[in-house]
């Protein structure tokens, strides 16, 4: 209504005066509380008994994850690991024993037959294993599928190659050299990413369950400190020395970081102990006897092809079977020095030194049966391949027993370690949880015991 001449305009009505947000009144009942005694015990009673609750939420969380990645190591990462170096056995001595059975034709025994249908079921096994295991999507996933899509195609070729070996076909070699082809760039490659992603799985395990919990040990020492400040702080304005309720806060959280440091500390050590003494030596033994198999295969397809396959290395020309097989040779000396150098004990030194000693006189042999092969006395070098008595064969099956032996031993070492270490952590989650909330507890009884003294 627009104003009369002469006539006062009407009053504004005041603004009604905004209300403050919640926080805000909280912070100020706080500082009002805190000019008062009753008020400031009360504050240090509540921050007290928060810093004890959240130090033992954060020591059950850490310790919880580490606990379960050991666990992990122990019961899904290594055996996997382990699995997948299998499957790559099984597949280099499947092929190896596929070549030894072509080398023998009609006398092959039913000892090499066995061999080979018990490789190929062993990898069929481990494929199953890993395929279950795998993550959807991932690259182990693939590496499976490819492998069980490749596993039938080989067998395929070996069975034709063996039916046109037992038939007189020359054939037949043509068929073998082209499984050992498949073999060697199509599925050896498949099943070494697959041992190699699963590897990167058991490092990822292991970083997950050894590195310190630095948050729980840092809340621990502030626990600690705030509870120490507070029954000094109570000392000095009554002349107490002892604030039972305090007393057995502190001697809770003090409790919990000592079981905590402690834990992990052993924790840690078993579980780097077995790293260092169990995986190492595992992963170096597997490779020691893979390069054994492939050095085996190499050797009896030189004699399958019998120099219709040719490398050009430089200037000169080599067989390309006996040139493989003197770089896997290489491969195998240099792995059994690294195993005899990690083996921290007689029981994993002696099958290594074993094997270095079978594996000195197998090159002995190989050269002899290289010179009567070359010097075009086939049969000859055949015998000394595949012989019944001081063959090459009784030399590569010796290196592979006695690898055996070390990889069970260092399982066995690693399986340990592991175990000690995982069980240094059992329990600390849910006592770390329940001495938190008896330490907070005591706490707070303790300011209460204090406060009573005002009423």
């Amino acid at each position: 209504m627009p104003a009369q001449p002469g006539r006062p305009l009407p009053p504004v009505p005041a603004r009604p005066p905004s209300r403050r947000s919640a926080f805000a009144e909280g912070v100020e009942r706080v500082r009002a509380a805190a000019t008062t005694e009753p008020g400031r015990l009360r504050i240090i009673g509540a921050v007290l008994a928060l810093l004890v609750v959240t130090f033992g939420a954060v020591t059950a969380w850490q310790t919880s994850e580490r606990a379960a990645a050991a666990d992990d190591v122990l019961h899904r990462s290594q055996p996997l690991s382990s699995g997948a170096a299998d499957i790559y056995r099984s597949l280099a001595d499947a092929n190896t024993a596929a070549s030894s059975g072509f080398l023998a034709g009609g006398q092959e025994t039913a000892a090499s037959r066995d061999r080979y249908e018990k490789d190929i079921r062993g990898a069929a096994g481990g494929l199953v294993t890993a395929a279950a295991n795998a993550e959807p999507g991932s690259a182990s996933e693939a590496a499976v599928a490819r492998l069980n899509r490749l596993l039938p195609e080989y067998k395929g070729l070996v069975e034709r190659a063996r039916t046109y070996n037992r038939q007189g076909y020359p054939v037949g070699g043509a068929y073998l050299r082209y499984a050992n082809e498949k073999m060697q760039k199509e599925m050896l490659p498949a099943a070494e990413d697959l041992y190699t992603r699963e590897n990167q799985r058991l490092d990822a395990d292991y970083a997950h369950a050894t590195p310190y919990p630095w948050a729980a040990i840092a809340l621990g020492v502030l626990a600690l400190a705030a509870l120490g400040w507070a029954q000094h702080r109570m000392y000095r304005r009554t002349n107490r020395v002892l604030n039972h309720g305090l007393v057995a806060g502190t001697a809770a959280a003090g409790v919990v970081l000592l079981w905590l440091v402690v834990g992990h500390t052993l924790a840690r050590s078993g579980l780097d102990g077995s790293y260092d003494h169990g995986i190492r030596s595992l992963s170096v033994l597997h490779d020691a006897r893979i390069a054994s198999l492939k050095a085996r295969g190499n050797e009896n397809l030189s004699l399958v092809a019998r120099g219709a396959e040719t490398v050009t290395v430089g200037a000169k020309t080599y067989d390309a079977y006996y040139y493989d097989f003197d770089r896997d040779m290489a491969v195998l000396g240099k792995g059994l020095t690294e195993a005899d150098e990690l083996a921290d004990d007689p029981a994993g030194t002696t099958p290594v030194k074993a094997a270095e000693d079978n594996m000195a006189v197998w090159k002995q042999r190989h050269a002899s049966a290289r010179g009567e092969d070359e010097n075009g006395n086939y049969q000859q070098a055949l015998d000394k391949v595949i012989g019944a008595k001081g063959a090459t064969g009784e030399c590569f099956d010796s290196v592979d027993a006695h690898l055996a032996r070390a990889i069970d031993h260092e399982q066995g070492e690693f399986r340990q370690a592991a175990v000690d270490g995982r069980d240094a952590m059992t329990g600390l989650p849910v006592g770390a949880a329940v001495l938190a909330v008896l330490g907070a507890a005591g706490a707070v009884a303790g300011i209460g015991r204090r406060l009573s003294e005002y009423r």
